[in-house]
């Protein structure tokens, strides 16, 4: 096992994991290399629990310098914080004027300035150099500097101590989720399954069902995958996983087109855009071995399925599975004694003599057969769940809802919650909902149109209705589980944490980890985001931008690198190149009294691709918060403390130029943690109407202390505030959100 990278697993869940063995004695008395891990420890935002101190007192020096390194590396104390201005607070006083005579004095190589290591020099009386660290025409930096402040957050984060229990609990509640992992989830699995046994455990979710796939497949166990796929979906998800990185099956054109629209940019002549479709067509071709050809054909072969199932399975992705069938030569393994199946499974597929499912519901709607209709609904339970508000509105609720309620007990439990959960915003008339589609940024829809057929009674009844259903349906399951305990702890911090369900994660939280729509309370008057790009990547032009957007009642301003002072917000100055290994940074300060005073609702925090492609892979985006000042050094202008870091994120496979990351709510004084993709290389092209949308989706979902609640109810347990109740939930609890998920009950 390698500790160090299990270490990183149990940092996420606030935990520090030491290994049982490694305890080698029980000394109570504090050693000197203890302390002095203690103390700096605390340096970074972080103390122990006493049991974790116990543990750690009693582990070897060098155990004790591996959780060292580990949390510096993960809080990037070795990286380059170094802005492009010193003492950024106050502005440079950098004009238009300078930008254009720099251009001029650059393109008729005038002499009377100063000549930078970049090349470009800078005429007299333009730029303060002074307060520079680097070009102010071109971003280059040349000087840099480490972190000066340490220890200046307002609280220390606890964390606690793991034994092989709870890392080998941690380990199956990934494997076990009911809702689908986010990249945080799915990086801590892959860590887990390098350096840890498969446990025999049911795996629930199909994305998850791939990465254990992969891992057998690597080990040299291919022949023991084959009970794993139960239909030609689960083996196309395989296929696409291992072309593409994806879990979920992502049409090519839907790529391609993405990795066009990332290369476009204002300049003409810096668009690539044709360049890198042409890259992304050419990433996406198949190739296979014949080894790779005979075991997707076994795979197929052996599917308990009769084959014309198999081909209405495969008819919705019916162009890529004519990609793959070309690149395995199954037509050629079909002609092999023992893979008779397959040889009729390629029969009836190309010569399409099956029926498709879809096109008989569909036929039933446009001719309005509810009866038809419903019957078919009724054979997939988790469509007639999807497709659910829109039948109501079709047929209308009372009906729809009768037939709903004769299958409801076969819907998986997190399609029932998001049913209950969505409801409020989709019979809304006047609002926009906010979505995903499968490789796209997040979009606005508009209501759907057959609201207008109904009055707002009708509309909240159907609302009324569904969230009677869901809760009956849910208390039903519960409350058929028996349960000895007689009472419950509810941790109060569980009402403000959301359950997570359908939230797909592109980016990573190496630190301890929050659910999207989790809030921040700021302690003093000033939050400060940073941004930190390039390390391990070669010195180049590659501009990251980090910016917001401020929505007052009745319009909006920006602080980004085109307006690099604004009311209540302060940017450090744009750097377009990063230097060699290193990386670099950006910050905004945002003064929260400043706005306020000037009534100002939201601040959006974004970042954004400039340059061509997307966001740079291992880009950090976060925030710092404390209820004392933050200070800046007046050296360099290194302004990140790492124990201020209220919540950071790592992107590690974006295929968006912009993400939201965050949104400050001025008269609440809290940030809304989320994450939403847009397309466009500055901050102009988010829309704030779709971050509203994306809040009140957050805003409508269950939290887990109303789920407790709801369980507490179905099986008659007492809600204590007692932390020596039968049943505990506390927040350290629910941090694993794949834990949490085991409260949907199938």
């Amino acid at each position: 096992m390698k500790t160090k990278e299990v270490v990183k697993i149990s940092l996420r869940q606030n935990a520090i994991f030491i290994p049982s063995e490694y305890i080698a004695n029980d000394i109570k008395k504090l050693s000197a290399t203890t302390s002095v891990l203690a103390a700096n420890v605390s340096k970074l935002g972080f103390t122990f629990s006493e049991s974790l101190l116990h543990a750690l007192n009693n582990v070897s020096p060098n155990y004790k310098v591996d959780v060292l390194e580990v949390l510096k590396e993960v809080l990037g104390t070795g990286k380059n914080w170094t802005p492009l201005v010193k003492e950024w607070n106050i502005p440079t006083g950098e004009s238009v004027f300078d930008h254009v005579a720099t251009f001029f004095a650059n393109v008729f190589n005038r002499t009377n300035g100063t000549n930078l290591p970049c090349g470009h020099i800078i005429p007299d009386h333009t730029f303060p150099l002074e307060r520079y660290n680097g070009c102010p025409f071109c971003g280059t930096p040349f000087e840099f500097g480490k972190i000066e402040k340490f220890g200046q957050g307002s609280k220390l984060k606890v964390l606690e101590l793991w034994d092989e229990t709870a890392l080998e609990d941690f380990y199956k509640s990934l494997l076990q989720s009911k809702t689908a992992l986010d990249a945080t989830q799915v990086e801590s699995l892959k860590t887990a399954m390098k350096y840890l046994p498969l446990p025999k455990e049911e795996i629930a979710i199909k994305e998850t069902l791939m990465l254990v796939i992969d891992v057998l497949i690597e080990n040299g166990q291919a022949e023991n995958v084959t009970p794993y796929f139960k239909t030609p979906t689960d083996i196309l998800r395989y296929l696409w996983f291992k072309n593409t990185g994806l879990l979920q099956i992502i049409e090519p054109k839907t790529i391609v087109k993405r990795a066009s629209k990332n290369g476009q940019h204002f300049n003409f002549g810096a668009d690539q855009s044709a360049q890198s479709k042409v890259l992304a067509k050419k990433d996406l071709k198949l190739k296979y071995s014949r080894k790779e050809c005979l075991m997707v054909a076994s795979w197929l072969n052996h599917l308990d399925m009769d084959v014309e199932t198999m081909c209405e399975i495969m008819h919705p992705k019916r162009g890529m599975w004519v990609r793959f069938i070309r690149a395995l030569r199954l037509a050629e393994y079909s002609k092999r004694k023992g893979f008779e199946k397959l040889a009729d499974l390629l029969d009836v597929f190309y010569n399409q003599t099956y029926e498709v499912w879809q096109s008989k519901i569909t036929t039933a709607r446009l001719k309005f057969d509810a009866a038809k209709t419903f019957d078919l609904l009724k054979q997939r339970p988790g469509l007639f769940a999807r497709s659910l508000f829109s039948n109501m509105l079709w047929f209308g609720a009372d009906e729809t809802i009768a037939h709903f309620s004769e299958i409801i007990d076969k819907v998986p439990a997190r399609l029932i919650f998001t049913l209950n959960m969505y409801a409020q915003n989709y019979f809304d008339k006047n609002m926009q909902r906010s979505v995903k589609p499968l490789g796209g940024t997040n979009k606005r829809v508009n209501p759907n149109a057959l609201l207008g057929l109904y009055d707002e009674l009708q509309l909240e009844e159907m609302k009324n209705q569904i969230e009677d259903l869901c809760i009956l349906a849910m208390k039903k399951r519960f409350a058929a589980i028996k349960n000895t305990n007689k009472t419950i702890y509810i941790d109060s911090q569980l009402y403000n944490m959301p359950v997570s369900i359908g939230d797909r994660s592109d980016s990573v939280q190496d630190l301890p980890v929050a659910l999207m729509g989790t809030r921040f309370p700021i302690e003093g008057n000033e939050v400060r985001l940073f941004m930190q790009w390039g390390v391990d990547l070669l010195a180049q032009h590659l501009d990251m931008d980090l910016s917001c957007h401020i929505a007052y009642e009745n319009n909006a301003d920006i602080c980004s690198f085109s307006r690099l002072s604004t009311k209540g917000c302060q940017h450090s100055g744009d750097i377009r190149s990063i230097p060699n290994k290193i990386g670099t940074a950006e910050y905004i300060n945002i003064n929260i009294d400043e706005l306020a005073k000037a009534n100002a609702k939201f601040v959006t925090f974004t970042c954004n691709a400039y340059s061509n492609g997307s966001i740079s892979p291992n880009l950090v985006v976060g925030w710092m918060n404390s209820k004392y000042p933050m200070k800046i050094s007046e050296r360099t202008g290194v302004a990140y403390d790492p124990s201020c870091v209220d919540h950071q994120v790592r992107v590690t496979q974006s295929a968006a130029k912009g993400l939201v990351f965050g949104v400050l709510d001025v008269a609440k004084r809290e940030i809304v943690w989320l994450e939403m993709t847009f397309g466009g290389q500055v901050v102009q092209g988010l829309d704030f109407k779709g971050v509203q949308a994306l809040l009140a989706k957050l805003n409508s979902k269950l939290n887990i202390g109303s789920l407790l609640q709801l369980k507490a109810e179905a099986q008659n347990l007492t809600i204590t505030d007692d932390e020596n109740a039968d049943e505990v939930y506390n927040a350290q609890w629910a941090m694993n959100a794949a834990a949490v998920t085991q409260l949907f009950i199938d």
